[in-house]
């Protein structure tokens, strides 16, 4: 009849980082009116493990950078790495689109016409690097145009102009939230194993080896 809290559908990482760098205590012993799965609480200590936010149960000084920065935990680790690789402006870009829904829009009734409007930003080595283009070009196009121009230009091209707002928007939050932490946007173009090494410190689990047709090798022997 109900829809299940909330704190028992969602992955518990973010919890789990900010109770550690508020001293909340113990997870499994905080009185929550709905207390979280066990296994839930394991996978989140995992994850924060994998990312480098946790070494023997304690909060590392990555883990309290983490915990500053307000977005999952796996996009503020491609942030720190971004830092550390001189690729913290693509990063931050990429970051935000990731953290919002995709705004590119793909009506049912013209997919085709929608395609053939977003292949104008494709990278063909990479989907990421299509982000960066598209707001490079949306940029120029908003610094050139009046607010009525853009959103024709952006409807023409099947972007929505709210989603694409919602991505500036929190760009400037997570540039805001960067630099006070003492991070510094790259003003020199990132090269590409800069800014995918990055990406992948916040995706180690999500990484697949091919073997063969169809088949890839996950981290701790996943098959998929």
């Amino acid at each position: 009849e109900f829809t299940d809290p909330e704190i028992k559908r969602t992955n518990l990482a973010s919890v789990l980082l900010q109770m550690e760098a508020f001293g909340l205590g113990d997870i499994a012993r905080f009185p929550f009116i709905d207390p979280p799965d066990p296994r839930a609480v394991r996978d989140a200590e995992r994850l924060l493990h994998e990312l480098g936010a946790l070494a023997e149960g304690r909060l590392t000084e990555v883990g309290r950078v983490m915990a500053r920065l307000p977005v999952d935990p796996r996009l503020a680790r491609m942030l720190i790495a971004g830092d550390a690789g001189r690729a913290l402006s693509e990063v931050l870009i990429i970051v935000s689109a990731l953290a919002i829904q995709d705004p590119r829009d793909r009506p049912l009734d013209r997919q085709g016409s929608a395609d053939r409007a977003h292949e104008a930003f494709a990278d063909p080595r990479s989907d990421y690097l299509s982000f960066v283009n598209l707001w490079k070009w949306a940029e120029k196009v908003r610094e050139a145009a009046s607010r009525a121009a853009l959103r024709r230009e952006l409807e023409k091209r099947f972007l929505s102009p709210a989603r694409m707002r919602e991505w500036r928007e929190l760009h400037r939050q997570l540039l805001l939230a960067v630099k006070e932490l003492g991070m510094r946007p790259n003003t020199v173009d990132a090269d590409f194993d800069s800014v995918h090494q990055a990406l992948l410190t916040g995706s180690l689990s999500f990484i697949g080896q091919h073997e063969e047709k169809g088949n890839y090798l996950g981290p701790r022997n996943l098959r998929f």
